[in-house]
């Protein structure tokens, strides 16, 4: 029985059509940049004090600068060994009942007992308004601020498994148009959301929806594609995330307010709909669903873009992948090496979301240009890519995952204890551990699908990848709250976890040049699995040389 790949040869591997497809949908990361890490500019926190309505008045009055009247209100701490005003306390006087002339800046005050803010906060914009600065998200509603990048990880986690659901069920061209109305109609709606619950609410059903339709097109993408092309474009589709990191900061920079910043965010969206009637549908889920017609005729447009014509009648067709409907949580753990498997794969995942989006968010709160800081860090992400292509066929998978890790998580160490007048050598290190996490996450991605066999092998990568999801809730909490009490510290532990992740990936065994497991004993007896390879290399050699490693499935 003829397979799909089999046809697929035939229509073209990598034609016009594919290559068409795989632009139109690499756009779709662009937004998806400013969606997962949009909140280091539209939750930026700027520079912060107590507001008191008396001192207020009278500066304007008396024409005080903002110092004048901080002085005023807010009292020295020490942080740090270093004496600076107080965010979050002011000086527990009624200035109202006082005699307050304009030149009162002769006060002192530092006798005077302190106490919480009671009338608000005043901020030093800089020109730009956060939600943050709207809702006063500050000192001990700081955490509310954590909520809006952990509730879209939260909607990311459960639109994993309902639009993979959805997508095997319905089909993957369907599931990205939904995706896209919803996209819509949430980004619109966090956009002009009246207070900050409802705002949350919007986030997460966004989360919900962008991540599903993102990785509906990541699969629709890989099934168009031959086998030997599969791994090169997974890997380039998610370079494009990476551009879209370089046009968030400009787009930041003239959009200061954090509504219309979500509504350009939002837009492309309305373009994405148009999709539908450029992109098909998979031919190969489709043959899944004993449509083979309807396949057919997919693929002989393809082949009539990809100039190709088919020499054979495929009448009858198979998918040529494992059956998983037999597939059970348990054959995730049942036995000594998948166990080992899915806890180090499971680790690496909540390490990658961790680490990178920590580092991310991080460059917020350095006190640095946040934009050139943003831009310049998002431009060591592309040599990620390139390494990773470079590398796991020459060298394996193994090596560069470990090192990767351990690349990052020394950066984050060494990164942690340079001072901050050593800033351009801490900025390079901190760039270094951007490079070696981006590279990690890329990784575990077509890892992941190569450590499991055929009929759990979707199961094992959406099992997996919640990790990812459930890394990127804790995140903002480990960033923001631990920076609180020392700003290096966030660094500390992304070391640590990353070190421990490298450590990990050495216990996985190498799959370069090992044919894609198949049954639960080719992971539990791996060397047997290796000496059948190499006799049937023996007898097949003489007539063609077929590479080991090139059949692949999709990573879901």
């Amino acid at each position: 029985m003829a397979t799909f790949d089999d046809l697929l040869e035939e229509a073209g591997s990598f034609g016009r059509c594919q290559r068409r497809v795989f632009a139109l949908l690499c756009l779709l990361s662009l937004p998806f940049a400013g969606v997962y890490v949009g909140i280091v500019f539209q939750g930026f926190t700027p520079d912060h004090w107590c507001r008191d309505p008396a001192v207020a008045e009278r500066r304007q009055a008396c024409g005080w600068s903002l110092a004048d009247g901080r002085r005023l209100t807010v009292p020295l701490v020490n942080s740090s060994g270093v004496l600076q005003q107080s965010s979050c306390e002011q000086y527990d006087v009624d200035w109202n009942a006082t005699a307050l002339t304009c030149d009162a800046q002769d006060l002192n005050l530092t006798e005077v007992p302190v106490t919480a803010c009671k009338s608000g906060w005043e901020y030093q914009y800089e020109g730009r308004k956060s939600f943050v600065t709207e809702f006063n998200l500050v000192c001990s509603d700081g955490w509310l601020a954590d909520m809006y990048q952990s509730t879209l990880n939260v909607g990311f986690l459960v639109g994993s498994f309902a639009f993979g659901y959805f997508a095997d069920r319905f089909g993957r061209k369907i599931s990205f148009l939904t995706s896209n109305i919803l996209n819509l109609i949430s980004g619109i709606a966090l956009a002009v959301a009246p207070n900050y619950i409802s705002v949350l609410v919007f986030r997460t059903v966004f989360g919900f929806a962008v991540k599903g339709g993102w990785m509906a097109s990541y699969v629709l993408l890989t099934e168009i594609v031959g086998v030997e092309y599969r791994r090169t474009v997974g890997i380039l589709y998610q370079m494009f995330f990476s551009v879209g990191i370089l046009i968030l900061p400009p787009l930041a920079y003239f959009i200061t307010s954090w509504r219309w910043l979500q509504v350009v965010i939002t837009a492309p969206y309305m373009l994405f709909l148009t999709y539908y009637w450029f992109i098909p549908e998979s031919p190969r889920w489709l043959i899944s669903q004993n449509d083979s017609p309807k396949a057919l005729e997919i693929v002989e447009a393809m082949a009539k873009e990809n100039k190709k014509k088919l020499s054979r009648n495929f009448e009858t067709l198979s998918e040529g992948e494992g059956d998983s409907s037999s597939a059970s949580l348990l054959d995730l753990i049942r036995t000594p090496n998948m166990r080992k498997h899915t806890a180090i794969l499971m680790f690496n995942w909540f390490t990658s979301a961790v680490v990178y989006q920590g580092l991310v968010m991080r460059v917020g709160i350095t006190g640095g240009n946040v934009y050139v800081d943003f831009l310049i860090s998002g431009l060591v992400e592309f040599p990620a890519a390139f390494l990773i292509l470079f590398t796991i066929e020459r060298v394996g998978r193994r090596v560069p995952f470990a090192s990767a890790n351990i690349v990052a998580g020394a950066s984050c160490f060494i990164a942690a204890f340079i001072p901050d007048s050593m800033f351009w050598f801490k900025t390079v290190v901190a760039c270094i551990g951007r490079l070696g996490i981006t590279m990690a996450f890329e990784m575990v991605v077509f890892v992941n699908t190569e450590l499991y066999p055929t009929f759990v092998r979707n199961l094992g990568v959406s099992v997996c990848s919640t990790l990812c999801d459930v890394g990127g809730i804790v995140s903002p909490f480990l960033l923001y709250r631990l920076a609180a009490i020392w700003l290096e510290l966030p660094l500390i532990v992304f070391g640590a976890v990353a070190f421990a992740a490298g450590g990990l990936v050495l216990l996985l065994p190498e799959t370069r040049g090992v044919p894609l497991p198949e049954t639960i004993d080719d992971i539990e007896f791996p060397n047997r699995k290796k000496k059948d390879v190499v006799e049937h290399q023996q007898v097949t050699k003489p007539l063609k040389s077929h590479p080991t490693d090139d059949k692949e499935t999709t990573a879901v």
